[in-house]
């Protein structure tokens, strides 16, 4: 019930492209709603203490084999975009086992390094995924005969995932497993003398994070209709850093919040790109002068007092 007054603004807001009924503003809003499962996904990792910079690598993977699933081997598009996940997640244990023995700046350095890798595997293996001229031909997205052709179509199925995952999100963080990713990341020791498999539920949390991302990246192809690796770059992983620092980690709301906030900046500083990462280091700034543990937070011990 604390949130209660937010979540009713966040209803509000996410009316507003029905509301004015342009193509503009449902094609910026249907990309909010694609990024903000991929924020939970992050958000998912930095609960357990670990800043992951390969979400980014995960979406593009899930992006690219939904597309190729349903072109080269005419999958249907719903079972495509389920397939292209689930590849990213078999990734994700296999590689999570040798990434999570590792943790701080030397974990972020290494999924920086996986993600550089599976970024320049899509440039270069053009046969498969068409390199920098990028992937054409993407069919678009249909479940039950029903075929989504434009964004207003989009923009309700990213709306749909949006509240599954974060539904998914808030139960993970009210039940046994909320506690034991948060002991795992104040006191990890403290958890495995408890009994708790720390190992595991970081193979299962990173694996988690990359099914939410490999679904994102699906949904964005068949939106789309069109893939490069340049999307799936470090800049991403910058904009779910910020997201996260500014909305807060501590509640799966605070990546939501500041996602509303921060991505559609790009767009409003169309003219000004440039000056786009100056503003995004000054939010970062303020908000961790100010703000240490995100908006939502700040908001809930004000409604408090």
């Amino acid at each position: 019930m604390r949130n209660r007054y937010l979540y009713l603004i966040l209803l509000v807001l996410a009316l507003v492209p029905w509301f004015l009924d342009n193509r503009y503003v449902f094609h910026v809003a249907t990309m909010i709603t694609i990024m903000i499962p991929m924020a939970l996904s992050m958000n998912l990792m930095l609960k357990i203490g670990q800043l992951s910079i390969a979400q980014p690598a995960f979406m593009g993977i899930g992006a690219y084999g939904s597309a190729l699933l349903a072109m080269r081997l005419g999958v249907p598009p719903a079972l495509a975009l389920l397939a292209g996940a689930l590849i990213a997640t078999a990734i994700a244990v296999v590689v999570g086992p040798l990434f999570l023995r590792i943790k701080g700046v030397y974990f972020v350095l290494l999924t920086y390094a996986f993600s550089q890798i599976v970024n320049l595997v899509f440039q270069e293996w053009t046969a498969l995924f068409g390199g920098n001229n990028g992937l054409y031909g993407i069919p678009k997205f249909s479940i039950f005969g029903v075929r989504l052709t434009q964004s207003p179509h989009y923009y309700a199925l990213g709306l749909l995932l949006l509240a599954l995952f974060y539904a998914l999100m808030r139960r993970i963080e009210r039940s046994d497993i909320g506690a034991i990713f948060e002991s795992l990341n104040e006191n990890e020791m403290l958890s495995r003398s408890m009994g708790s498999d720390a190992p595991g539920w970081r193979i299962g949390s990173f694996a988690l994070s990359a099914f939410i991302a490999g679904v994102s990246g699906g949904v964005y192809a068949f939106y789309i209709g069109f893939l490069s690796p340049e999307t799936f770059g470090f800049l991403m992983s910058v904009d779910l850093i910020v997201v996260n620092a500014i909305g807060g980690v501590a509640s799966a709301l605070g990546p939501v919040v500041g996602a509303i906030l921060i991505l559609p900046l790009p767009e409003l500083l169309r003219d000004a790109r440039e000056y786009q990462l100056l503003i995004y280091g000054v939010c970062l700034v303020v908000f961790l002068l100010f703000f240490r543990q995100g908006l939502v937070v700040f908001l809930q011990r004000k409604r408090r007092t």
